[in-house]
């Protein structure tokens, strides 16, 4: 190639990129964005960490030994991270004229949680989840056997009260049909003081249940544990976010057409 055609060649490209006011313009919302990303990615690395001693003190308590349910002078102290899940045990006699019935669906299919009150001596009140019944066996007729008498013992995990209703339903107490365990609700609409009533049910074994209904035992203690997933997520965004910002600044050569040349 002559002088001549080198000289050509170089007139017929230039150098080109953006402005410097693109430039800034890019970069802050490179570092922005960048820095964001990484906060959401090492935020999900904290919350895996406390999701991992989550289930670890969670599986401690369903398989350590039963403790007294907390009692009237401790209702105050009773919270989602102290008590949640722990095997307790309750004594006192059931009031079977006052079960509620919560709809559900289990692995058993459709059907409903059976409520009953339980009247402890202390004139204190605490809800007992006892168990699953299918749609059949709602009316407490069709399980005669199942309205257990006297004083009993009760063991299950303790379960903080569900208040107001469900992501899809609320509860309609006027109408008595539930989709969550509101104990408090549950308790006055059948006429109890709900000052008596306990801030937590009990998810009962169903040990003493004759006749195996209604079913318990039936508590599912599951809690997603994604955030590795979610952290490499975000922690890949913030590295799309800098290849971005270089494609955006990197310099270009074009062709007095206006085309791309490519660069050697």
């Amino acid at each position: 190639m002559t002088d001549h055609s080198v000289r050509q060649t170089a007139t017929d490209t230039q150098k080109t990129g953006p402005s410097m006011t693109t430039r800034i313009v890019v970069l802050l919302l490179a570092v922005i964005l960048f820095s964001g990303f990484c906060g959401l990615g090492y935020w999900q690395v904290e919350r895996r960490a406390w999701k991992l001693d989550l289930i670890e003190r969670i599986d401690a308590r369903v398989h350590g030994d039963a403790i007294e349910a907390p009692g009237r002078d401790d209702w105050a102290n009773v919270s989602r991270a102290r008590d949640e899940y722990r095997k307790v045990k309750v004594t006192g006699t059931y009031r079977n004229d006052l079960e509620s019935q919560v709809y559900t669906a289990t692995d058993y299919g459709a059907g409903y949680w059976v409520m009953t009150p339980l009247m402890r001596n202390d004139g204190g009140i605490v809800m007992i989840n006892r168990g699953f019944v299918p749609t059949d066996h709602r009316d407490p007729e069709t399980r005669p056997d199942g309205m257990v008498e006297g004083e009993v013992t009760i063991t299950g995990l303790l379960r903080m009260d569900e208040p107001v209703g469900t992501f899809m339903r609320d509860n309609v107490p006027q109408d008595d049909r539930w989709y969550s365990r509101d104990v408090k609700a549950m308790a006055i609409k059948r006429g109890l003081d709900g000052n008596d009533v306990a801030p937590y049910f009990i998810d009962g074994d169903g040990a003493l249940n004759p006749a195996k209904l209604p079913v318990g035992g039936l508590t599912k203690i599951s809690f997603a544990n994604n955030h590795v997933t979610y952290a490499l997520t975000w922690f890949g965004l913030a590295g799309l976010s800098i290849l971005a910002a270089w494609i955006v600044l990197r310099p270009r050569r074009r062709k007095p057409d206006g085309s791309d040349a490519d660069e050697d």
